[in-house]
């Protein structure tokens, strides 16, 4: 197994640079290794494993990295922070880069740890794609990532969660990239009324972040499915889409086909629209769980 790790991480060797120093260097069975996931964040490492226990070769690997590490059990039913394996503690939040922005990562934060790697193009093509002048609506924004991709390119930002300890998470991101939180808008409450709100107040964004959680129950008690309510979800965004806009609509939700998201999608829009799949990071060669449909008015 130390072989496999080895061979899997200098395919990527070539992927980390000062630019980007965070992204996944052993993905499962996409390396041959099932269940076995490594992340590097800033050089330090995270290993997510499916099994309740770390594999002996996995740690003797890890150890021999002299690098700190930790340990996240994936669980979607119990939720824990990642836990110390070897080499130096963090305990404290850190800076990682990606495409030259700066964003805050912490170990002890829960289950995710600040940032998803696996929207590391998307970002990209929101900052390739935002100018002076232009608005970004960044919902279901956890730490507002796709808002600092976005700022970043000189656009005016609105910043939408549910939880206000990840909406400051957020501005201390603007921060780290040297953009002012005063100059955006950083929203709290539930997507759907907010979308409501927006569309009887008039205002338009040129760019529109869709990436919900798959499954979520509001406070009145109505449930939102990805695979039956992102057509929804994507029908009144649209409704706020400045003319030449785009919406971002992505989901992991692994039982729903990309051509089903898609059909989903252009059933629900209220005008003809294009639909174009983007693919995931090279780095992550195992299923590609993530799918990421542009749609363009």
């Amino acid at each position: 197994m130390p072989e496999a790790l080895d061979a899997a991480a200098a395919r990527r060797a070539g992927l980390v640079s000062q630019e980007t120093d965070a992204l996944r260097l052993v993905d499962g069975a996409g390396d041959g290794i099932p269940g076995v996931i490594v992340e590097t964040f800033a050089g330090r490492l995270l290993l997510s494993t499916t099994g309740s226990r770390v594999p002996i070769g996995v740690r003797a690997w890890l150890e021999d990295q002299d690098r700190s590490a930790y340990w996240k059990r994936l669980d979607q039913h119990q939720k824990e922070s990642p836990v110390h394996l070897c080499g130096s503690v963090q305990d404290e939040p850190f800076i990682i880069r990606e495409n030259g922005r700066s964003f805050e990562i912490s170990f002890r934060s829960g289950y995710s740890q600040g940032i998803f790697l696996d929207q590391r193009d998307n970002r990209a093509e929101v900052s390739r794609r935002m100018r002076p002048g232009m608005k970004l609506l960044n919902t279901f924004a956890y730490t507002g990532a796709f808002s600092v991709a976005a700022a970043a390119s000189g656009a005016e930002t609105t910043t939408l969660d549910l939880s206000q300890p990840y909406l400051d998470w957020a501005k201390r991101n603007f921060i780290h990239n040297h953009l002012d939180p005063a100059a955006h808008h950083f929203c709290k409450g539930d997507t759907f009324h907010w979308l409501r709100r927006f569309a009887k107040q008039g205002r338009r964004f040129d760019g529109i972040v869709l990436d919900p959680p798959t499954f979520s129950r509001d406070e009145k008690g109505k449930v939102f499915r990805v695979e039956e309510n992102f057509g929804e979800l994507a029908a009144l965004a649209a409704e706020i889409l400045a003319p030449d806009g785009w919406l971002l609509c992505c989901t992991n939700f692994r039982a729903l086909p990309p051509a089903a998201f898609e059909r989903q999608l252009l059933r629900a829009m209220p005008r003809h629209v294009q639909a174009i799949h983007s693919p995931m990071p090279s780095d992550f060669t195992d299923e590609a769980y993530l799918k990421t449909v542009w749609l363009h008015t």
